[in-house]
C-alpha cells in the first residue's frame, strides 16, 4: 500500500512510481463516477484526473512512465484535457514544496490541535467536510500537520464547494506523501475504497 519511494512529490515520475504500491484486496473500479453534487467541471476533472494518477500509476502494478511529458501524453489518450493534466501536475508539485513546511509548522505548535474555519474555508468546506476532518484527526488518521496540508490542498482546488468525497482523496494523496504515515495511509485507503475503519465513529 505505501512505500517509501513515494515520499518525493516530484514529477521525476520514473523513480519515484518503479516500484507501485500494491493494492489493497479488492476489484479494480477505475476512475469512480463523478459525484453529482460536484458544482463544476473543474472540480470534477481536477480529482478525477488525481484519481486516475493514483490508481493507475501510483497504486498499480503496471509499467510506469519514465518522465512527466510520456505521462501526459497517455493522460491526454486516457481521454483527459491537457489543461486538466498540468493542473494535476501543478497541484502534485504544490504537495511536494509544503510537505518541507509540515515539519516548521509543528515546531512552532508542538501543542496546537484547535481549528477554526476561515469563512472562505467553510464556503468551500461545509459542516460535513469539517466534522469528517475532526473525525480523521480524533481516529488518528490525521494529526495538526497533516490536517493543515489537506486544508491547504483543498482551498487549491478551483471550486465554490467540495464533496466529502473529494476531500477524502485528499487526505489519501497527502498521506502517500507524508513520511512516517503508513498506518494512517493505510487506514485511509481502506476507507476510501471499502467504508469506514472499524475503529471510526
Amino acid at each position: 500500500m505505501y512505500h517509501p519511494d513515494q515520499v518525493d512529490c516530484s514529477l521525476d515520475w520514473g523513480n519515484r512510481y518503479r516500484k507501485p504500491v500494491s493494492r489493497l484486496d479488492r476489484p479494480s473500479t477505475g476512475i469512480p463516477a463523478p459525484s453529482p453534487s460536484r458544482k463544476t467541471a473543474v472540480t470534477e476533472n481536477l480529482i478525477d484526473v488525481l484519481i486516475y494518477i493514483y490508481e493507475n500509476y501510483m497504486d498499480s502494478e503496471e509499467s510506469v512512465p519514465v518522465d512527466q511529458i510520456t505521462l501526459e501524453e497517455e493522460l491526454l489518450q486516457a481521454g483527459f484535457q491537457q489543461g486538466e493534466v498540468r493542473k494535476a501536475f501543478n497541484w502534485l508539485d504544490e504537495l511536494a514544496w509544503r510537505q518541507g513546511s509540515l515539519i516548521e509548522y509543528g515546531a512552532a505548535r508542538p501543542g496546537y490541535s484547535m481549528r477554526i474555519f476561515s469563512p472562505e474555508e467553510q464556503q468551500k468546506m461545509d459542516l460535513e467536510i469539517q466534522g469528517l476532518l475532526l473525525s480523521l484527526e480524533q481516529g488518528g488518521i490525521l494529526d495538526p500537520m497533516t490536517r493543515e496540508l489537506v486544508i491547504e490542498r483543498c482551498m487549491a482546488i478551483e471550486t465554490e464547494e467540495l464533496t466529502p468525497e473529494d476531500v477524502k482523496w485528499v487526505v489519501l494523496l497527502v498521506l502517500l506523501n507524508q513520511p512516517g504515515q503508513e498506518n494512517a495511509f493505510a487506514l485511509m485507503e481502506e476507507l476510501v475504497y471499502n467504508g469506514e475503519p472499524p475503529h471510526l465513529h
